[in-house]
């Protein structure tokens, strides 16, 4: 198994997009899976389509299902950060995407992106792993 870490600046933004660097990754790799991860409290990933205001609809959704204020029992961190610890269960933490010939396997319509409501850490990691066979058949490595 293959794995390689990314390191993500989110700055003011709760929608990053990964998928080119995904698919970088994946690239030349053959068939198997490629497991997205972010191993943080307070963040996840997602599939969805970008690019036609879909993110500040799933932030406004967001927002709605978690609104930031002092209703939590977790409450370091700014006003309403205990929302940011409820995020990954409604948003995983992780994605397992098919990989056919090197190439990434999605939707016309699909992009790979790592979902961060927590403005305290604009730093994240996304670990990408790669499971399957090489381009010439063996396992890989």
């Amino acid at each position: 198994m293959d794995t390689r870490t990314l390191s993500v600046h989110t700055g003011d933004r709760c929608v990053v997009e990964l998928t080119s660097e995904v698919a970088d990754f994946c690239a030349g790799r053959g068939d198997g899976l490629c497991h997205v991860f972010a191993p943080h409290a307070t963040a996840g990933l997602a599939l969805m389509e970008t690019g036609s205001g879909s993110e500040g609809d799933l932030v406004a959704a967001l927002e709605r299902l978690l609104p930031r204020d002092d209703r939590y029992r977790h409450r370091h961190g700014s006003v309403g950060h205990g929302a940011d610890h409820l995020l990954p269960a409604l948003v995983a933490p992780f994605l397992v995407l098919a990989v056919r010939g090197g190439e990434l396997v999605l939707g016309t319509w699909q992009s790979v992106i790592l979902v961060d409501t927590n403005p305290d850490n604009p730093r994240r990691e996304v670990l990408l792993s790669f499971l399957g066979e090489n381009a010439a058949g063996s396992p890989a490595r």
